[in-house]
């Protein structure tokens, strides 16, 4: 789950560099008719000047919801990330109900439409913690501090993987025979 959330917020910081240039104008079909246009109901992201006065518009917002005890709101270029409080004792169907809640009041607010909402405690305190380093004029130093913690904890380990300490075997045959003993 929290790989899936790392995969989708790498996805949104990433996706607004990749964008080529669209052009206005709709190429004809072969036979010289239109085809069916569609109108986009999303509002664009508008420009964000100041990220610790929409990190704390976004954080008042959330925290309006019933059962909401507190938000976190880190801004990362024009995408917001809000982490909420809730409390722990709570079904996971519950904590999604908040959770849809928290993001129905977002789609209504032209800075919180495009926002991710996460209720995972452990998620919620590093977006805690990055917030504080911004606050304390390290945004980049504590955003990297605080990826590099989460991949680490969703990276597998493999005990083929590990070499024990002391003297590692000589050679492969020495590492087949000490895996033959065990």
């Amino acid at each position: 789950m929290r790989y899936m959330i790392m995969l989708v917020l790498a996805a949104a910081l990433t996706a607004g560099c990749s964008r080529a240039p669209q052009n206005d104008a709709s190429p004809a079909s072969p036979n010289g008719q239109n085809g069916v246009q569609m109108q986009q109901n999303v509002p664009a992201k508008p420009k964000i000047r100041d990220k610790q006065q929409v990190a704390e518009h976004l954080e008042q917002l959330a925290m309006s919801i019933p059962q909401v005890h507190g938000a976190k709101c880190v801004v990362l270029g024009n995408t917001a990330i809000v982490g909420i409080d809730v409390d722990p004792q709570l079904e996971r169907s519950r904590v999604d109900v908040i959770k849809y809640s928290v993001a129905e009041a977002f789609r209504k607010d032209p800075y919180g439409v495009h926002a991710f909402v996460t209720a995972d405690m452990d998620l919620n305190g590093r977006i805690a913690e990055i917030r504080e380093d911004i606050r304390q004029g390290r945004p980049v130093a504590g955003f990297a501090e605080e990826l590099a913690d989460i991949i680490g904890r969703i990276v597998p380990q493999i005990p083929k993987d590990i070499t024990p300490q002391g003297n590692p075997p000589a050679n492969a045959t020495d590492g087949q025979q000490m895996n033959e003993q065990l």
